[in-house]
């Protein structure tokens, strides 16, 4: 798994896994409840999309879920987003992954 990025919103968005399904979703915002102490402020859950909220370094942040593009996490503010919201986005993704890959691993062995 590689961390991609990308631009479409307007803003940095961090792509977790393009192929997730809803029990990923779950298990990233377990991680980020469990790992980083992340407490979700505001929960919208639609038929084929989830944009779960929350704050991460003094940044608000987004985590997003949608059936047709996967799993990924983007500054809540989107076009309006600082450049230290796409940074912020960026270093938690890359930390993120980074657990979810060791997690995989200890899995596999």
């Amino acid at each position: 798994m590689s961390l991609t990025l990308r631009t479409n919103l307007g803003c940095t968005e961090a792509v977790i896994s393009d192929d997730g399904g809803l029990k990923q979703f779950y298990h990233v915002a377990d991680l980020l409840s469990q790992d980083f102490s992340i407490k979700f402020s505001h929960k919208e859950d639609d038929f084929d999309t989830i944009d779960w909220e929350f704050k991460f370094k003094g940044h608000y942040l987004t985590l997003h879920y949608n059936i047709y593009n996967g799993i990924s996490i983007f500054p809540t503010k989107t076009r309006d987003a600082l450049n230290k919201d796409n940074k912020a986005v960026v270093e938690l993704a890359a930390v993120l992954q980074e657990r979810m890959f060791n997690q995989e691993q200890r899995n596999i062995a």
